[in-house]
């Protein structure tokens, strides 16, 4: 999916490295590469920022014209058609909804409108409202035709915010394949993928964020070739009467998570993995999380509580020195 080029400059610094930042699927995103030709580069650059953009006006239920926002529309009323990408996406869906057994459902919008946490919240949903939105919040629900989709019900809804993101940082890493880039850090809001090298070092640096002092970091990362995705109560979130409330829910009771937990990092050889597993891991708490993390090929984790940390069984070896 290619674009004319943009003029923007993305010089190299002293080790070789070209910066991009910009806004994307409503969050603070940043590119880091090494390609030493000026035109690939920019390229490149045009490449994944017209790819994002297509894939935000697809996917995002926040645009009112997207075709996830006329499947929501169409809910209880008609079938729609789709394309194969979405049908990748609704098949990506299925295949975590049964992989994290149902911990992790993409038909949860109901639920997360019911918890809207950036709303100050004068009152907390009552039970017969969380009741009505679980009642409706149901992956297996969803009724599928090839080429078609439909939401049987009235107020049933979709959202891809459990796994977009994580998905479009692994087709940027795809697009950076293509263009010959061996050494590059891909960051949409903290969903992370490093490949590669910075210049000084056969690895990229990833900051592991405290979750409880927030402002700093609890520890660092060498990453080439794996993705970082964290997850936790203390980015988006809300208070009522003294308690803090996070932002990811629980299926299963209908509430924002609330067992001790406040920070999850999981490392893993793609970033929609790393997502799946970061989100479902706090969902479960410490004890069942960081045993579904030691379990999981290719996984491993760090789990933060107002204690200590705890780490799967390899973790420490990506670790080095906060920087």
């Amino acid at each position: 999916m290619s674009k004319a080029v943009p003029q923007i400059s993305i010089e190299p610094d002293a080790r070789g490295v070209r910066s991009v930042g910009f806004r994307a699927l409503g969050t603070n995103c940043a590119i880091q590469f090494r390609c030493v030709d000026q035109k690939s580069a920019l390229q490149f650059v045009a490449d994944a920022l017209g790819w994002l953009s297509a894939f935000e006006a697809k996917f995002s239920r926040f645009k009112p014209d997207s075709m996830l926002s006329k499947i929501n529309q169409a809910a209880g009323k008609s079938w729609i058609e789709i394309d194969p990408e979405m049908g990748g996406m609704l098949d990506m869906a299925d295949a975590m909804h049964r992989l994290t057994k149902g911990i992790l459902d993409a038909a949860m919008l109901p639920l997360i409108k019911v918890w809207d946490w950036k709303v100050v919240h004068e009152r907390l949903p009552s039970e017969d409202e969380i009741s009505r939105a679980l009642n409706l919040s149901n992956w297996k629900d969803v009724q599928r035709r090839p080429g078609k989709v439909f939401l049987p019900r009235e107020g049933m809804g979709l959202d891809f915010g459990g796994f977009g993101k994580e998905h479009a940082v692994d087709q940027i890493i795809v697009i950076a394949k293509k263009f010959g880039i061996q050494d590059i850090l891909v960051d949409l809001g903290r969903d992370i993928f490093a490949l590669g090298g910075n210049g000084v070092h056969p690895f990229w640096h990833v900051g592991i964020q405290d979750g409880v002092q927030t402002e700093r970091c609890i520890g660092g990362l060498a990453v080439s070739g794996f993705a970082v995705c964290a997850s936790g109560d203390y980015a988006r979130r809300f208070e009522h009467k003294g308690v803090r409330y996070g932002h990811i829910l629980d299926v299963r009771t209908g509430w924002p998570v609330r067992h001790g937990m406040r920070a999850v990092t999981v490392l893993a050889p793609s970033c929609l993995m790393a997502g799946i597993y970061s989100t479902c891991v706090f969902v479960l708490g410490l004890s069942e999380g960081l045993r579904l993390a030691d379990n999981a090929p290719g996984i491993e984790a760090c789990l933060q509580d107002d204690q200590a940390t705890h780490v799967t069984r390899e973790f420490r070896r990506f670790q080095v020195q906060a920087a």
